[in-house]
C-alpha cells in the first residue's frame, strides 16, 4: 500500500485532487472499504451514528478546505468493538458525489487518495 501525508506548503498549494499524489484503486481496499464507499455514494444508511459528520482535518493531513467540505464514515474493523481506527474521508459539495475520498487505517495518521 502507498501511503502519502501532505504538509505545509504542499497543503496550501494542492486542490483536493492531486493528480501528482499517489492514488489507491478501490477494489485494493478492504471489502469493507469498499462497502462503505458504496454507502457513501448511495446516501447511506450508515451503520454507526458519526458517518456523514463534518470531518475537521485537524490534522491537516488533507489539503485545507472551508469548514463543512469533509465527511467521515467509518471502515468497520473486524472483531473490533468499537469503531475501530479506519475510516474513508470524502470531500465535495454533495455527499453523495464526492469530489475526492481518502482511506486512512490507522486514524488519521495518513491518508490514501482513493481513485475516482
Amino acid at each position: 500500500m502507498v501511503f502519502f501525508a501532505l504538509t505545509g506548503a504542499d497543503v496550501q498549494a494542492r486542490g483536493v485532487v492531486d493528480e501528482n499524489a499517489p492514488m489507491v484503486a478501490l477494489s485494493s481496499l478492504p471489502k469493507e472499504a469498499q462497502q462503505t464507499q458504496r454507502l457513501i455514494r448511495s446516501g447511506g444508511p450508515f451503520p454507526y451514528e458519526k458517518d456523514g459528520t463534518v470531518f475537521g482535518n485537524r490534522e491537516r493531513q488533507l489539503p485545507r478546505r472551508e469548514r463543512g467540505f469533509y465527511r467521515e464514515y467509518t471502515v468497520p474493523t473486524p472483531g473490533a468493538r468499537n469503531r475501530g481506527a479506519r475510516r474513508i474521508i470524502c470531500g465535495g459539495r454533495q455527499p453523495t458525489v464526492p469530489e475526492a475520498c481518502f482511506y486512512t487505517a490507522n486514524h488519521y495518521a495518513s491518508f490514501q487518495q482513493i481513485a475516482p
